[in-house]
């Protein structure tokens, strides 16, 4: 008969609150001690997770086990118990530059997907948040000062495009990481700043692969929005055209194409598009580019269908890469609908541990950037194996993109009839 294990310090699971502020306070910690004076082979633990023996199978489990799917419950464990480490290793210091103000909730989520991260990596460290009234110079300046003094060196800043200008001005010899901000943005040459954030001319790039003429254009009045129709539209109508000819050769260039573009900004309390939609022939049977928030696009897409454009797809990036797309729109008016999405290698142990939080980084793509940020310092600083195998090209991570499909219930990958020609 097998023996039994002493399990020592068992305090319960943290429920851990929705706060701005990381309490100084360490974590109480799980221990388990090894009474067994037997080894204990794969098949051995196998038999105690299958008995539901959790506690004798981690008293076994104190290294990577070499069966994936037993040392994901390793994992699993460690994470959930907050699971004491006998290896003793240098403490892990990560800051927070967060503008409160400026990305609301973001300040929050970014700061559990990069708590969850570390407590399930069972690895000592202290993570702290910084907090700034501003993006600017001044404000900045101050505050990586004080990051500076306190002795951290990686920094992981949910900034807008004016927070990362700023710091690129600044040029800290810091480890910084922009789960926000995309490289195509700025300007910085600096080493130590890496960029995170999506790249949506790339998603649009192979979302426009796909689009039929006329491509009509919805954005609203945020940045994003006016920068992506911008592009779009010129990507569009000059794909393929040698710039380097002439104004004359270039417009007869189009207009043997047959390509045109139509655009329509929707205001924020606009709900009725009969004035753009209803017997628009310059529309009929185009392709519908989105560039809208969640709420808006389901509008839109009602609307398509109400008013019969006969829509040959209707295009999107990341913005509406969101559930909510299945639940608020009929599968009628989503049927045709192409989003891309790069949020495309997934950690169960990591997704668990946010949700213990009340975070996502399955679907949101900022809290998925940040865990991809630290998981990069992580492997810094300490040398273990990257979590997320995501290239890194002149500072800038390198995201996989896939097109999807909102089905019925789920979202399923789009097989595209341009891919399989050219295949």
């Amino acid at each position: 008969m097998k023996k039994l294990y002493l399990l020592t310090f068992i305090f319960p699971v943290m429920v851990f609150a929705q706060s701005y502020l990381i309490s100084n306070i360490p974590l109480p910690k799980t221990y388990i001690q090894n009474l067994d004076p037997y080894p204990c082979n794969e098949s051995c633990m196998q038999e105690y997770l299958d008995n539901d023996m959790i506690f004798s199978f981690l008293a076994h489990a104190d290294s990577k086990l070499d069966n994936k799917e037993q040392d994901e419950v390793r994992m699993m464990s460690i994470s959930i118990l907050n699971l004491g480490s006998s290896i003793l290793t240098k403490k892990l210091r990560i800051a927070l530059l967060l503008p409160y103000k400026v990305i609301g909730r973001y300040a929050s989520s970014t700061t559990n997907a990069s708590f969850a991260y570390l407590i399930a990596k069972n690895h000592s460290f202290e993570l702290k948040s910084y907090k700034i009234e501003s993006e600017s110079i001044e404000d900045i300046q101050k505050t990586l000062n004080k990051i500076s003094q306190d002795g951290f060196n990686y920094i992981i800043a949910p900034l807008t495009q004016k927070g990362a200008n700023a710091i690129g001005e600044i040029n800290p010899d810091m480890n910084i990481f922009f789960p926000t901000i995309n490289k195509r943005d700025i300007t910085s040459t600096s080493s130590y700043l890496i960029y995170g954030g999506i790249d949506y001319q790339a998603q649009s790039d192979l979302l426009l692969k796909e689009a039929v003429s006329p491509l009509v254009i919805f954005y609203d009045q945020s940045t994003i929005g006016k920068k992506l129709s911008l592009y779009e539209e010129e990507k569009f109508i000059y794909e393929g055209i040698d710039q380097n000819l002439s104004k004359e050769e270039i417009d007869a260039k189009i207009l043997d194409a047959n390509k045109s573009v139509v655009k329509f900004s929707i205001p924020k309390r606009t709900t009725n598009l009969e004035t753009q939609l209803k017997e628009n022939e310059n529309i009929i049977k185009g392709s519908f580019f989105v560039n809208t928030p969640i709420v808006k696009t389901g509008m839109i897409m009602s609307q398509l269908t109400l008013y019969d454009t006969n829509a040959t797809n209707i295009l999107s990036t990341q913005i509406n890469y969101d559930p909510l797309i299945l639940s608020m729109t009929q599968y009628e008016d989503r049927k045709n609908m192409i989003i891309a999405n790069s949020i495309t290698q997934n950690n169960n142990i990591l997704i668990e541990t946010n949700s213990l939080l009340g975070n996502d980084i399955v679907y949101d793509w900022i809290n998925y950037t940040t865990t991809v940020g630290i998981d990069y310092f992580f492997n810094l600083a300490t040398r273990e194996d990257r979590e997320y195998k995501i290239k890194v090209e002149d500072n800038q991570m390198i995201y996989p993109i896939e097109l999807l499909n909102p089905s019925m219930y789920r979202f399923i990958k789009h097989s595209s009839i341009v891919s399989n020609i050219e295949e």
